[in-house]
């Protein structure tokens, strides 16, 4: 592979990612994935949310992360925006039997309460984004904004866990996936674009086994460590195929890397 990339030209290595691009990025694509999830609903709100729960616990195997992730929604009754907003602590207190991996019962009632404060403070989640992004414009900043607010209000010190931090060099996976939900738009019908006033040039990508592995074969990515600066040097390399939009490729990477298709 890395022989492979070694013979190509910049244009030839576009055209290899934008190839990839076209055939992982379309509808096909959402049952395995834990985008799924969040396309199970039509409202923002129920959209906003249900994709931030899914996303959190985004590790592992897909298939067990979409059927945890359908009957995290199962526990609120399948309007999580309206349990985020109007469950009596009874009510929160039914996810205490939820678990998914090390994604615990108490967790899911902290992020409940977490989603509440974002929610009545901001309105949404995307509330909240826009505004940061907008004082900031480095969605690096935002993401340390987001997670010292969310984890604002009183919690145990596990479920701290489930966010990354940047703040501590982390890669922050999950969230940078959340975001490509959220704010990439185009006419493929897997990403939302919800959130209008953050441009996809702000986005970085999600970096994981799949997308480490393919980058380095590639040779868009040296760093050895799955980690923010790796976050970022993959990304800078993405934006010289489309500045406008880097996070496409996270499509052709990660596609590929799970389909084995150069193994």
């Amino acid at each position: 592979m890395e022989r492979l990339y070694n013979d190509m030209s910049h244009e030839e290595m576009f055209e290899l990612l934008e190839t990839l691009h076209d055939k992982f990025n379309n509808e096909s694509f959402i049952d395995a994935d834990p985008i799924s999830v969040p396309h199970s609903f039509t409202d923002a709100g129920d959209i906003e949310i249900s994709g931030l729960l899914a996303s959190t616990i985004a590790w592992g195997n897909r298939r067990a992360i979409v059927q945890s992730a359908h009957r995290m929604m199962r526990y609120m009754d399948n309007a999580p925006k309206d349990f985020v907003l109007n469950a009596s602590e009874a009510d929160i207190a039914t996810l205490a039997t939820y678990v998914h991996r090390t994604f615990n019962g108490e967790d899911f009632q902290d992020f409940v309460r977490a989603l509440r404060h974002i929610f009545t403070k901001w309105g949404s989640i995307g509330g909240f984004f826009e505004a940061q992004y907008a004082e900031h414009e480095d969605m690096r900043k935002v993401l340390s904004a987001f997670r010292r607010e969310f984890h604002s209000v009183p919690h145990n010190p596990h479920s701290e866990k489930h966010m990354s931090s940047i703040d501590k060099g982390a890669a922050c996976k999950r969230l940078c996936m959340y975001l490509r939900w959220m704010v990439r738009r185009d006419d493929r019908g897997v990403d939302f674009g919800l959130w209008r006033d953050i441009p996809m040039s702000a986005l970085y990508m999600p970096l994981d086994i799949h997308t480490g592995r393919m980058g380095r074969s590639l040779g868009l990515l040296k760093r050895k460590q799955d980690d923010w600066k790796s976050v970022e040097e993959l990304t800078s390399a993405l934006r010289t195929f489309n500045a406008e939009d880097p996070v496409r490729y996270d499509y052709s990477l990660f596609g590929v890397g799970i389909s084995h298709m150069f193994d």
